[in-house]
């Protein structure tokens, strides 16, 4: 592992951590209905106008209940309009002509992945999706599902700060100060910046490209040019990443050089991934009134993805044994060697190298971004394996934007029911009693994902249909199915690419997944939320345990990995794990 490459990481996390408390201040007034420096001169009618044109009172709030309705209302109307837009596309006007109707499986797949945030893309977009679907349909989702992760998050913060009260807020509220006045201008600013340095935006359908070499094809006809597949990229690009959306315009994603074309673009689309949810760390710990708080989860986080960019970025720089002994390697030293010179370059875009994509492919699996800036299945079998652990733990290291950070929280509320258990007492979290009604929540938050990615695994091997989509056999192919459904439930996008989703069987298994992995968690957490707002504060004790310090850092990170990972443990070990055995054997 060379300094540059550390250099980069470190680069990059620095630079996150520079941010959080900005950012995270600001997401503190914008909640809270405070003015936001000039902002508020210029986005406050607007605001108000989306209330009064909503017939929404914003000084209504909401119990736990009517807020879930109303969260499982808007994203049921934004699956059926999307999915509705996606099968009508082919008569509407706009680019690509040669686009048509997107087929009914996988239009639901694709609805139901961008509702839930997951942006699973089981289609090419250049060449599935016309530009008025990528943008009224594909984008809009990627800024209102984010959207409604932020607010729920939001709901469960007042709960732990509120005191014997049934009001969570108002989801319409959230939901609109969420997208108006965070997701718009950050990815605006973005856009702009990456427009600058290449990323396509445009409403043409296509350039043609002379080719340097012209080409015959088997029935003799001429090649001479080449079309290229243009649109509105960088907008989409900016939300995609800031929302932890993930869903590119293009199939290749942030591999493709029209999407991410330099070190620069790479390294702000990186910041973004992470940007949001870590300062949601500090919103956190200001609106419960005490900012250690904040810090402790975003240390736990921190720590967890430092530990899992190392893993990654070795297994990768020790490259393939194989390839260096077969001589396919210009860097290997003569005679047969038991490591690959200069790592693993394969799936890799060369201007990103093992350090930038090793980095990516963490970051993206935590944050449940699901961007991809190299191609997972390419990894070596340990270093694949990286990514993969980090969709089950939870995606809460950092997690997508608000469903992220508010999973971490109920690993917190494990952390200190065990820490109870073990000095015989009410364990208690943030002032309040964690009693029996929030540990049969916090349990189901927990095990019925692992379940369903367990179940949906186990059907993906055991039927034909679920065994033909796998591109490879044995260890690989398995990989390939286990990562397929973990990425669904986990509600994060990315996949061993080797795999062939776009049949009926992976559109209906992964599409059902994806609704259980965003809306099982999500109305459980409202629930909690209600329990917890209608609790008095308790004060602390000589027995009260400390959740503000490393201690309790050294708890949370042990129950992630602990519940989080040991729960596939034995699936890894038919996967990767044994992969990497026979590599090595």
């Amino acid at each position: 592992m060379s300094g540059q490459g550390w250099l980069q990481i470190a680069l990059f996390l620095g630079s996150v951590l520079i941010l959080v408390r900005p950012l995270g201040g600001y997401m503190v007034r914008v909640f809270e209905g405070k003015p936001v420096f000039a902002i508020s001169r210029v986005l406050g009618p607007v605001e108000r106008l989306i209330y009064k044109l909503g017939g929404i009172d914003p000084a209504s709030e909401m119990s736990w209940k009517r807020y879930a309705a109303n969260v499982l209302f808007f994203s049921f109307v934004g699956f059926l309009l999307l999915y509705l837009l996606q099968r009508i596309q082919g008569w509407l006007p706009g680019g690509p002509e040669s686009v048509g109707n997107v087929r009914a499986d996988l239009a639901f797949n694709a609805a139901a992945s961008f509702v839930t945030n997951t942006n699973w893309q089981a289609y090419g977009g250049e060449t599935t999706m016309r530009h008025v679907t990528q943008m009224l349909g594909l984008t809009v989702q990627n800024f209102v599902s984010a959207g409604t992760g932020i607010a729920v998050l939001i709901a469960l913060i007042r709960s732990f700060a509120r005191r014997a009260t049934d009001c969570l807020g108002n989801f319409w509220v959230d939901l609109t100060r969420a997208v108006l006045y965070l997701l718009l201008p950050l990815s605006f600013v973005l856009a702009i910046v990456l427009v600058s340095q290449g990323v396509v935006q445009t409403l043409g359908s296509s350039q043609e490209a002379q080719l340097v070499e012209p080409y015959a094809t088997a029935g003799g006809h001429q090649i001479t040019s080449q079309s290229i597949a243009v649109g509105p990229v960088a907008s989409q690009v900016a939300i995609k990443e800031l929302g932890t959306n993930g869903g590119g315009f293009f199939n290749a994603n942030s591999a493709h050089p029209f999407e991410n074309p330099t070190p620069l673009t790479n390294f702000l689309e990186l910041v973004s991934i992470i940007l949001i949810p870590a300062a949601l760390c500090h919103t956190f710990g200001r609106m419960v009134g005490n900012t250690r708080q904040g810090w402790v989860v975003l240390a736990a986080m921190m720590i967890v993805m430092i530990g899992m960019i190392a893993f990654a970025y070795n297994f990768e720089q020790q490259g393939v044994p194989q390839v260096a002994q077969m001589g396919a390697d210009l860097n290997a030293a003569a005679g047969p060697t038991t490591a690959q010179p200069g790592g693993n370059m394969e799936g890799k875009e060369v201007r990103f190298g093992i350090s930038g994509s090793a980095t990516w492919a963490v970051a993206t699996t935590g944050a449940s971004n699901g961007s991809v800036n190299s191609m997972h299945d390419s990894f070596t079998p340990l270093g694949g394996l990286a990514p993969l652990v980090m969709i089950q733990l939870g995606e809460v290291v950092f997690g997508g934007v608000g469903s992220g950070l508010y999973v971490m929280l109920v690993f917190a509320i494990v952390a200190v029911f065990i820490a109870g258990l073990m000095v015989g007492r009410t364990p208690e979290y943030l002032g309040k009693k964690i009693e029996i009604y929030e540990m049969k929540v916090v349990s189901l938050i927990i095990l019925v994902p692992v379940i369903a990615i367990l179940v949906g695994t186990m059907i993906g091997v055991a039927t034909e249909a679920g065994r033909a989509g796998a591109g490879n056999p044995g260890a690989h192919g398995f990989s390939e199915i286990l990562y397929a459904f973990t990425s669904a439930v986990g509600n994060n996008g990315s996949a061993f690419a080797g795999i062939s989703s776009d049949t009926t069987f992976y559109n209906i298994a992964l599409g059902i997944c994806m609704l259980i992995g965003r809306f099982w968690i999500l109305v459980p957490t409202l629930a909690l939320a209600g329990s917890l707002a209608q609790k008095k504060h308790v004060p602390v004790s000589a027995g009260t345990l400390r959740t503000d310090g490393p201690i309790f850092v050294g708890l949370l990170i042990a129950v992630v990995i602990v519940v989080g990972a040991l729960s596939f443990l034995p699936a890894l070990a038919l996967g990767p794990i044994v992969e990497h055995l026979i590599m090595v054997g």
